[in-house]
């Protein structure tokens, strides 16, 4: 493990810090997930959160989540957060064009996270008529090995098929995400070039954590030497300016800080990120446990909620235990994105450990 940083580096990450400061001391809500549905279409080896073609729970009424956010515009004012749909897999909700027409009519931008599955051009029209701003299309390998890990036979060519009609639509915000595995790691470079041929010019990677599903299959885990593999692919592909490529958000990445992302890493979860789950939960990012959860819409009033509760996501200083309590990389890191923290907080993934001399 490398823990070395330049000078550069460590003085962005101190300028870095004191925004991040700066920001827990503000939270203004930029980002809003709908944790729409548990549905989903397929039967991902990686889900965390376990869905399935019919849920146990019923979708939330869109009217319910309407007025979560007519409560919110008075505070917001003209600085909307941006709406992203989530499940589950939201385009099988039916009304999903009528909840996107209701947030542009009220001037908050909107988008959507799918597994292409269901993304045709008909729907295509209709979530763009509706006033969708941005798609992302998830694909984790060429075929044999996207729809191994997705759990049906057809999903690589759907997938690839919603990638090909987004790439005519010049005034959406798409891009294409992957999963980073054991079995598509060798064709990293095969898959950039593949995707760059069809016209993606927007690639984000990203690895599993050990949750849900993916606790089941060891071969999501990358090797050390594998994880700085990706992260130097990225690195390299990125000096190209053919294709933006990045990593997820997820993680502090020591050394690689500053070249595989757009921005130094901050977990924003709790701080600029909020979101309403399928049961009314309100919380941040969508893949963080349920323990963190601070309050439900059913209950309780979205923005008081954001206002005054949220004290875990603001304050990680209860983080600086266990692996975290001596690294020398807790003021830049924080402990790590929330999501990475199990029930009783304990840190289930470091990066910056995986990342090999």
């Amino acid at each position: 493990m490398s823990d070395s940083l330049s000078l550069r580096q460590r003085l962005s990450l101190e300028v870095n810090r004191k925004a991040r400061h700066n920001l827990q001391e503000l939270h203004p809500l930029r980002q809003l997930f709908w944790e729409c549905t548990l549905r989903c279409n397929l039967s991902c080896k990686h889900c965390g959160s376990d869905c399935k073609a019919t849920a146990g729970s019923k979708d939330m009424p869109a009217a319910d989540f309407l007025r979560v956010i007519d409560s919110i515009t008075p505070r917001v004012g003209e600085k909307k957060p941006f709406v992203i749909f989530t499940g589950g897999e939201a385009l099988m909700r039916k009304d999903l064009e009528a909840v996107g027409l209701a947030l542009y009519q009220r001037k908050y931008p909107w988008g959507v996270v799918s597994n292409g599955m269901l993304l045709n051009g008909k729907r295509l029209d209709s979530l763009m008529a509706a006033g969708m701003h941005s798609v992302t299309i998830s694909l984790d390998g060429f075929e044999e090995d996207h729809n191994w890990m997705r759990g049906h036979a057809d999903s690589y060519h759907r997938a690839i098929g919603a990638i090909k009609m987004l790439v005519h639509e010049p005034e959406l915000l798409w891009d294409v995400v992957t999963c980073v595995n054991r079995r598509n790691y060798p064709y990293l470079e095969q898959m950039k070039e593949y995707l760059y041929r069809i016209g993606v010019r927007n690639w984000r990677l990203f690895t599993v954590f050990p949750v849900g599903r993916a606790t089941q299959h060891p071969e999501f885990q990358l090797m050390d030497e594998e994880f700085t593999g990706t992260l130097e692919f990225i690195k390299r592909i990125r000096k190209e300016s053919r294709m933006k490529v990045s990593y997820g958000c997820e993680g502090f990445l020591g050394r690689y800080e500053g070249d595989v992302r757009n921005n130094l890493y901050t977990c924003s979860a709790g701080v600029t990120v909020g979101s309403v789950l399928a049961d009314g939960a309100i919380s941040a990012c969508p893949s963080i446990r349920s323990n963190f959860k601070q309050g439900n819409i059913y209950e309780d009033d979205f923005m008081d909620v954001w206002e005054n509760r949220f004290a875990p996501f603001r304050n990680r200083e209860w983080m600086r235990k266990g692996d975290c309590a001596d690294c020398n990389f807790f003021r830049y890191c924080e402990g790590n994105g929330m999501h990475l923290r199990n029930e009783t907080g304990d840190l289930l993934f470091c990066h910056q450990k995986r990342i090999t001399d």
